[in-house]
């Protein structure tokens, strides 16, 4: 698995966690798409506020490898972070008819504030993204309004209005937005699709549209926590949804609170996972949230960023005059018969039991859910439906 891979599965755990304590139901965010936005600012931050960056992205791994010389040097040395990511963001930009996936890079800085050209081109180079200027200080609406239509029209239509507060006295705002549309190799038929019930807990239970198929997949039981692992592969062989279901009705807590970056890599390896004949049931869902990733980024440590004075990203602009103000992340998924569509902006031992030939993997009660990319195994969406 590449390091970045590892990075960003570990920032998904950390920031899954934080989010469910705000007691939403249902939780959906592309911890790639955070990664990325927060890396081409990372590109330009220095000293502890760089530190924190590294920590919080968990990025110390893949710096270590890319150590010593000056900073400018360090950005060009191969093997570090900046290189990982044009890779992947190369990777993931490669035309297919399988499925539409876009994923767009931007930075809008204040027009009166000279961004040095290296930092431009820097991330112009290894983020595939633009830099464009903006007058945050004279036509603060007019730059939201410029910015959401941008982002909009990146997500086909899918996310609209991501900045809904005024951006005055903003500096610098970096924009990620990733659309992806896909089919199932194997569609779900229509007419299998009813009415059934999805248990919210123990007691209550809604209708909702239960999609159903039976086909050979990717599948583990996990002893210990309970709970197993159901594989779904997009048309085109490259992505894929992996689904965690908790055996119990209310068993989710239990497995969330035991959730790892360690223990989800192993579960999912190809070691642990075989090829079942199972009989899947799955709701038809459409899940769209927002975040305002400020407070979630500070009590993760990275705080000096966000703090006038304690900010240095003066690898920008050659001042320590800037700090973010403000993260923001949405997010979209839908999920029918004939795929996904999503969209957003911002050691383990698994004991296997003897199995019957048919398994049943029914999704009629809370869930986990993640899209990856199969090859550079980087989660690009993933979420939680507790009520779809």
């Amino acid at each position: 698995m590449s390091s970045l891979g590892e990075a960003i599965i570990h920032l998904a755990i950390d920031l899954f966690h934080q989010i469910r304590q705000s007691k939403k139901e249902n939780i959906f965010l592309s911890p790639f798409s955070i990664s990325s936005a927060l890396a081409m600012t990372y590109l330009g931050a220095r000293e502890n506020t760089a530190s924190e960056m590294e920590k919080v992205l968990h990025f110390s791994k893949i710096a270590e490898n890319a150590r010593g010389g000056a900073a400018k040097d360090r950005v060009e040395k191969p093997g570090n972070v900046h290189h990982h990511f044009q890779k992947l963001l190369t990777e993931l930009k490669k035309s297919t008819d399988a499925y539409e996936l876009s994923v767009a890079n931007r930075l809008y800085g204040e027009k009166e504030f000279p961004f040095l050209q290296e930092y431009m081109d820097n991330v112009q180079k290894y983020y595939l993204a633009s830099v464009e200027s903006a007058d945050f200080k004279n036509a603060a609406e007019e730059s939201r309004k410029m910015i959401n239509s941008w982002v909009e029209s990146q997500t086909n239509g899918r996310i609209k209005n991501l900045f809904q507060n005024s951006l005055n006295g903003s500096v610098l705002v970096l924009v990620n937005a990733v659309y992806f549309k896909g089919q199932w190799q194997e569609e779900f038929k229509k007419e299998n699709t009813v009415e059934e019930k999805f248990w919210l807990n123990k007691d209550t239970s809604k209708p909702v549209q239960m999609m159903k198929q039976t086909s050979h997949f990717n599948f583990v039981s996990l002893e210990e926590v309970q709970a197993k692992i159901l594989e779904i592969p997009y048309k085109g062989g490259e992505l894929s949804m992996l689904v965690l279901l908790p055996s119990e009705v209310d068993g989710l807590q239990e497995v969330e609170d035991q959730l790892t970056a360690e223990k989800l890599i192993a579960w999912t390896s190809p070691q642990n996972m075989g090829k079942r004949q199972v009989h899947l049931h799955l709701p038809r869902f459409k899940v769209e949230e927002s975040y305002d990733l400020v407070p979630t980024l500070k009590a993760l440590g990275m705080v000096d960023a966000f703090h006038d004075g304690a900010a240095d990203f003066s690898g920008m602009t050659g001042r320590r005059d800037l700090a973010v103000s403000t993260v923001v992340h949405k997010c979209f998924v839908e999920v029918t018969e004939e795929g996904t569509e999503a969209a957003a902006a911002t050691g383990v031992a698994v004991g296997f039991t003897s199995l019957p030939f048919h398994e049943s993997f029914r999704c009629d009660h809370p869930f986990l859910f993640l899209i990856k990319h199969i090859k550079t195994n980087s989660i690009l969406f993933c979420g939680r439906v507790s009520s779809p």
